[in-house]
């Protein structure tokens, strides 16, 4: 029976008993449709059937399909479980995550949002997805022998990942950087050089491709440089052995110029350019390249003017003498001189060595899109080793994308942010036709980025591993 509103409300329509009959089944729905006051013709109603808005996700199913990126995710994640059975399996769980996180759903609440999303079921071969509860269940299931599980399913995706397309160098960027916390979460911390609380995770990216190398929780207050051996030796020792042929560079600020680095590189054969930090005895050591710069501005004390130079230094604590490249540096229209140390086992010359550190700078753009793009930073449980493994898994959704977009983007696509590309490629709408025997999505016409849809499909199907 459908009940007439008043002409007052004219604009409201409500239908509140509509029987449908659906194989046999009669059951009830409630519609509320509105016309829109800058246009009476205009009707707004949400029965436009089974619809997405995330049918990009096909592509990165696709890709995932491609490389086996969830099924990696099965065979070597395993959980100290005691349940003889669950609806959602623990591998399930993460790898959800992880497409919610690539979709633009950081948080585990958002599951809840998700529950009967079409596109979500399809890509993750689900009649519905893991809810909130259960997702929390999970991250408190995890344990420190999970962490490490995820870090080797990151280096045997890699693996897969060079076998279609081999480096012919690896360039390891050290770094640590703030996650900030609000709440009462264990080993959280003040840290005075981020003025916050919060965790100061260990990270090392490629430079050269932007993949995600490792990363490690640390608690708030620990120094930049702690246990950075430890991190950074299995590393070196992979490449070295597993990939020989392969050239190895480090790269590192100051906070990082300890001797034992510099050894644990040099004993692995790779090289190395990490600043060091100014002091006396170095001032010293350059002071004929500074006099160099004085003879230049002595005539001229206004234009910017540049010198490079080289020395031999050993600190107390150094087993022998290293190379420091020296860059001094005078600003346009100032009078003091700006100093630049780094050490280094390279053989390039001065001014191509302090070149190849100053392009670090691209490692604050992949950890800027590893926390923007993938809520890297977000660590919202009050449990250290849950957030420890939260790390893990959005450093696995940043390499999973980064991989796709190396991998399966044109040339004009790959620079493009995750937010951009979730834009492009994620966020498009569709209508979801499901028969007997096939299940249609029927992507939105107007899409824009057609073009660079198809042709993200044909890449990923046209990729060719090379052994």
């Amino acid at each position: 029976m459908i009940k007439t509103i008043e002409k007052r409300d004219s604009n409201l329509l409500w239908l509140i008993c509509r029987k449908t009959l659906n194989k046999g089944e009669s059951h009830m729905v409630s519609l509320l449709e509105k016309a829109t006051n800058f246009n009476r013709k205009v009707k707004i109603n949400f029965e436009g059937g089974d619809l997405t808005s995330d049918a990009g996700l096909l592509l990165y199913r696709e890709f995932d399909e491609k490389i086996g990126f969830s099924q990696t995710i099965k065979d070597f994640l395993k959980v100290n479980d005691h349940a003889k059975f669950r609806i959602h399996s623990n591998s399930d769980i993460a790898i959800q995550k992880i497409y919610q996180n690539i979709a633009g759903y950081h948080t585990d609440d958002n599951a809840d949002e998700l529950t009967i999303d079409p596109a979500f079921k399809a890509v993750l071969s689900k009649k519905t997805l893991a809810s909130q509860p259960t997702i929390s269940r999970f991250n408190n299931r995890l344990d420190i022998n999970n962490a490490k599980q995820f870090q080797y399913i990151n280096e045997t995706l890699m693996d897969k990942v060079y076998s279609i397309e081999m480096p012919k160098q690896v360039l390891i960027d050290l770094d640590s950087t703030n996650c900030q916390t609000y709440g009462n979460q264990y080993g959280s911390n003040y840290n005075f050089h981020y003025s916050a609380n919060g965790y100061h995770p260990l990270v090392a990216f490629d430079g050269l491709t932007g993949d995600f190398l490792k990363a490690e929780l640390r608690s708030g207050n620990v120094y930049t440089s702690r246990q950075v051996t430890r991190f950074l030796g299995p590393i070196l020792n992979r490449y070295s052995n597993k990939y020989p042929t392969i050239d190895r560079f480090v790269r590192a600020d100051s906070g990082f110029a300890v001797p034992e680095l510099y050894k644990l590189i040099e004993d692995n054969k790779a090289f190395y350019a990490i600043r060091l930090k100014a002091y006396k005895t170095l001032y010293a050591k350059a002071a004929d390249i500074t006099a160099r710069m004085d003879l230049i501005c002595k005539d001229n004390i206004y234009d910017y003017s540049v010198v490079y130079g080289e020395i031999k230094y050993k600190a107390s604590k150094w087993e022998n003498e290293r190379r420091v490249v020296v860059k001094i540096e005078k600003p346009e229209g100032q009078m003091c001189y700006n100093y630049t140390f780094i050490v280094t086992n390279m053989t390039a010359t001065p001014k191509k060595v302090v070149m190849f550190y100053s392009n670090r700078g691209t490692m604050e753009n992949f950890i800027k899109e590893s926390k923007n793009g993938f809520a890297f930073d977000s660590m919202s449980s009050t449990e250290y080793i849950a957030n420890m493994n939260k790390l893990q898994l959005a450093m696995l959704a940043y390499n999973f994308n980064n991989w796709f977009r190396r991998l399966a983007l044109s040339t004009s696509m790959k620079s493009n942010r995750m937010e951009t590309i979730r834009l492009k490629l994620v966020k498009i709408a569709a209508k979801i036709i499901n028969r007997s025997r096939y299940l249609t999505f029927k992507l939105c016409s107007s899409c824009p980025y057609k073009k660079e849809f198809w042709d993200t499909l044909n890449r990923i199907n046209n990729l060719v591993f090379l052994s």
